[in-house]
Order: C-alpha cells, then structure tokens, then sequence
C-alpha cells in the first residue's frame, strides 16, 4: 500500500476532542462541561478527567509530533464552555485565544486545522436547564456556532458542525449522564432537536463564513450484519435497527424527513415535530464525517423495541475485538460507503475517524506494540480504496487519535492512540508502531504490509 495509491487530493489527518485532550478544566475562564461534571462526582472510571492528556500547555509539540508523522491535517474541537463560559455568554477571550494559537500552530506546521465545533462538551449550565431535551438549545447552538465561524473562519476552511449525535442518543439512553430511566420519547426529544440545531448552525455558519470554507458534520455510519440479508424478516430487521440508530440523525437534513415505516419506536418523534420543523431540518453539508468502527452486527428481536444489535459477527475478522467489545470487520465500512453513496447528505465521504482500542503496554526495550492496531488500520484503508475503485467519493481519512486519551466514562482505558501517553512519567508521547507504519505510508515511497 501506498500513499499514492489514493491519489494527491486525499487528506490524511489525525483526530481529536477537547475535553479528551486538554485538560486545564477551570483555566482562564472555562466553566465546566457535563463531562467535567461527571469527573467531579468520579463516574469518569480512574483518573485522568481532569488532565485530559495535557494538551493545554503541550499543544506545540503535539502539533509538532503530528507534522513528523506525515499527517496534513489536525482534526480538533472547540470547548462550548472553555469559549462560551455557561453556554450563552459573550466569547471569553482567553479561551478564544487559545485556540487562536492552536490552528495558528497548526498552519504554522504546514497542516489544515479541520474543527469540530461541537464534540459532546456542552456547558452544565445548559444541561442543567433540560439539555437537548429543551427546545431552546436549538438556538443557543445556532449562535455558538455562529460566534466560532466569525472567530476562526479567516483560517479554518473544514468545519465539522456536531460530532456523532447517534452516540449522544446512546448517552441518554444509558443514562450516562446522571439521569437513569429516560423514557425512549425524551431521547427522540434530543435527536430531534440536534437535528433542528445542526442545520441552523450549518445556515448561521456559511452566512458568516469566506466562500471557500466547506462545513460537514460526523456521524456514526456502519450497516448490520448480514450485510445481504437473503430473506425479507431479517431485510426488515436490518432497516430496523439502521433507522433507528443511524438514518434518523441523516434523512432530516437531506429532504427525508424520519424514517417512520422502518421502526415503529420512531413514531414517538412525531410528537415533537412543529409545523416546519422538517424543512428547517434540512441542510446541504458539503461532506458528510463516516465513523465507522465496526458493523452494528447481527439482529434480534426485543418486545417494543424491535430490532437490535447483537455483539457477533460470523467470519474469520469477527474473531478480533477492540477492548471495549467492539467486532473488527472492514467489510462494515466497505458496505457503509456503498449504502450512502448516494443519500442527499453523503455523496461526498470522509472517514472522519477510523481506529482501534487496545489494552497497550509500553515494553522495556521503549516500544509499543500494536500489530491489530495496524492490521485494523490497513483493512479500513483497503475499504477505501475498494470504494474508490468503485466510483465512491471518498477523499480523506483521520485516525482516531493521535495519543491515548481520556476514553470519556471508561477513563484511561482502552487506549486508541497511535502515540503511547505514558501518564506514569510526565504524559511522555512516545509513537507506537502504528505511529510508525503511518509514518512510513506517509513520508515515503517505499509503501507499508
């Protein structure tokens, strides 16, 4: 494999999120997140909330460590509360700044800073006045986005509105955040407000933006195991739990409105649907974020519920799990690509994030081994390609992540990295043999096994 084979316009990048890497939850200015919150009351598993990955104060050399690398993008967030304190205040300037001197660094590097304006963090005060199950926050959204277009948009060209609201869903729904027991009606409560959010944010932020900045948005993007189902019952499972986990976070924005007739759990979301709201859903993303780490595997059926996934995949690739039980199958983001080619939001791809959770252990000779890891990281690029060959835009890739981080409720562990953080010796970054497969695909000829 190499660099070439994916022509001179693909964009290799790596990714990340504020509250994951940052640390510094209280410094010049910055009000607390949920996830602050939850490091507080200790639901973050060990340690590690708080510090992120220091990237507050080591972000030079990061910067610096992702250039050596070969890597030509910086995928970041940008801290809801860190910028706008309880989510409604004027832009804080220390925190602006900050970033200011992240993308500056980045350019400086001779990379593009790619942003996410949003990545889960929002501020407790608004949490603590309903969240996304408040209609309101449809504009507090709007206008946080709006001030960080008009704030960075003079250097920042690649926007990302919102990351993966299926897995905010799921936070819900587990009761992650604190609140156990929601009915299935308050979580597509949420749903349905981010979507009103995102596209209004997605409206404020190319009316601020230059003409020559693009705004996508990510999401969770994966189809169910049997990827050819060969009998109608497990054809209507299938679209089922795919609705229900997947297009409804993408057909408001193409035209599509819910899909209602796939999953009867859905019809709850028609409650919460106010005359215009599904034209005021609709938005046209210049490029849509896959974030695929498996497939959602094969179906069952529950009472009420319907369909749902089941952690088992037959085949060989099946067999290889990340650390938190997720199937590793390549075929899954072969099958999502050709799924969504053609959806109104999606016809332009990019693997937003891509990668592997492992238990990795840094060996007395210095080196950290991560053969899955790469394995892992080949077989996604192989499906790119497939899908490529196939007439299938995809144009860029972002390995999640860069270093190991704070894995939000699971803390410290697993480890998605490419880059080892040795917390136990002043959150030392010392590249993993991933880092180093990715650095010879990247800055030389001679190609990678």
């Amino acid at each position: 494999m190499k660099r070439s084979d994916f022509g001179d316009d693909f964009t290799w990048g790596v990714a990340s999120a504020a509250f994951q890497i940052e640390g510094a939850p209280s410094a010049d200015g910055k009000a607390p997140s949920i996830w602050d919150e939850l490091t507080r009351t200790g639901k973050i598993a060990g340690e590690g909330g708080d510090q992120g990955i220091d990237f507050y104060n080591r972000y030079p050399e990061d910067i610096e460590m992702i250039k050596d690398l070969g890597f030509g993008a910086n995928r970041i967030s940008l801290s809801w509360p860190r910028l706008m304190g309880t989510g409604r205040e004027r832009l804080n300037p220390k925190g602006a700044d900050f970033y200011d001197r992240v993308i500056d660094a980045t350019l400086e590097a001779g990379m593009e800073p790619w942003v996410t304006v949003h990545h889960w963090d929002i501020p407790l005060a608004l949490w603590q006045e309903g969240g996304w199950t408040r209609r309101g926050i449809v504009e507090d959204f709007a206008r946080f986005a709006e001030v960080c277009a008009e704030r960075f948009g003079d250097r920042v060209k690649k926007w990302m509105v919102f990351n993966e609201p299926a897995s905010v869903a799921g936070h819900l729904v587990l009761g992650l955040y604190g609140r156990k027991g929601l009915h299935p009606n308050t979580t597509l409560r949420s749903v349905h407000h981010i979507n009103l959010a995102c596209a209004e944010a997605g409206r404020r932020m190319r009316a601020a933006l230059p003409e020559d900045a693009e705004i996508g948005t990510t999401n969770v993007m994966s189809v169910a195991y049997p990827y050819e189902p060969t009998d109608e019952r497990t054809a209507r499972r299938k679209r089922a739990i795919e609705a229900l986990a997947i297009d409804m976070h993408l057909d408001p924005a193409g035209g599509l409105g819910y899909p209602f007739e796939a999953n009867r759990l859905l019809n709850l979301m028609k409650r919460h649907i106010e005359d215009g709201d599904l034209e005021s859903a609709r938005f046209e993303y210049d490029f849509m974020g896959v974030q695929c780490y498996g497939p959602l595997v094969a179906l069952r059926k529950l009472p009420v519920v319907g369909a749902v996934p089941t952690m088992t995949v037959p085949g060989a690739e099946a067999r290889v799990s990340s650390a938190i039980g997720i199937p590793q199958d390549a075929d899954a983001l072969l099958w999502t690509f050709r799924k969504y080619a053609n959806h109104p939001v999606a016809k332009r791809m990019v693997v937003t994030e891509g990668g592997f959770g492992g238990q990795d252990r840094l060996e007395p000779d210095g080196r950290v081994r991560d053969d899955i890891r790469i394995w892992v990281y080949r077989r996604n690029l192989e499906a790119v390609l497939a899908a490529k060959a196939e007439g299938i835009n995809v144009d860029g890739y972002f390995a999640w992540s860069y270093a190991d981080n704070v894995e939000w409720v699971l803390g410290r562990s697993p480890r998605f990295g490419i880059v080892y953080t040795d917390y136990d010796n002043d959150y030392r970054r010392i590249p993993k043999d991933s880092a180093k497969w990715f650095q010879r695909l990247l800055t030389t000829d001679a190609g990678v096994d």
